[in-house]
């Protein structure tokens, strides 16, 4: 794990507003970067091989980050040494007609990978309760705090289903300051 990752134990809180956003203290410089996102591509074709062959559980790599955050560019770069054949990356975006005629849940699950893949969720499940107190709309006008109470204690009970059926969960934020997003957008 390098130097500038966090990782937070669950049920703990986390100040986001505290956590540094411009670390660079995990390579000496640029090729040190390279380097090691080089060494950790050849790792993870490696690793992927085998849980194909194992076909036991699945990875699901959950992305969540600010516009601009490099959700995107962490895909195409981390993962361009993967077989994409193994790979699903599924991009939420406003949910359809057919989407909102079923549980808030359905679409992700629908996208977890089966055994032996890798799933990339660019965007989470946890979007659904931050757009949905943004825009009430979208769940029929203010539902009120114990309605977004249910909705993440779903959540959880989600991911708990998963890892109970071989489903390695891992979430990571990308973090990044609102003038690295200014600065990224202009």
């Amino acid at each position: 794990m390098a130097p500038s990752s966090i990782v937070v134990a669950p049920g703990s809180k986390l100040d986001l507003a505290a956590c540094p956003t411009d670390s660079t203290e995990a390579f000496k410089n640029k090729e040190a970067g390279q380097a090691a996102l080089a060494a950790s591509i050849d790792a993870l074709s490696k690793l992927q091989y085998k849980l194909y062959a194992a076909n036991r559980c699945s990875l699901l790599v959950i992305l969540q980050g600010m516009d601009a955050s490099g959700k995107d560019s962490l895909i195409q770069h981390v993962l361009s040494g993967l077989n994409p054949q193994g790979v699903e990356v599924t991009s939420f975006k406003t949910p359809s007609t057919e989407e909102r005629e079923h549980d808030f849940l359905w679409r992700y699950h629908k996208a977890v990978p089966r055994r032996g893949r890798i799933g990339i969720f660019n965007r989470s499940h946890y979007e659904d309760v931050l757009i949905t107190r943004v825009h009430p709309e979208l769940v029929g006008g203010d539902a009120g705090e114990a309605f977004w109470d249910e909705r993440l204690k779903d959540i959880k009970n989600f991911e708990r289903l998963l890892t109970h059926n071989g489903v390695v969960v891992k979430k990571f934020y990308l973090h990044l300051s609102k003038d690295e997003q200014r600065a990224r957008f202009l």
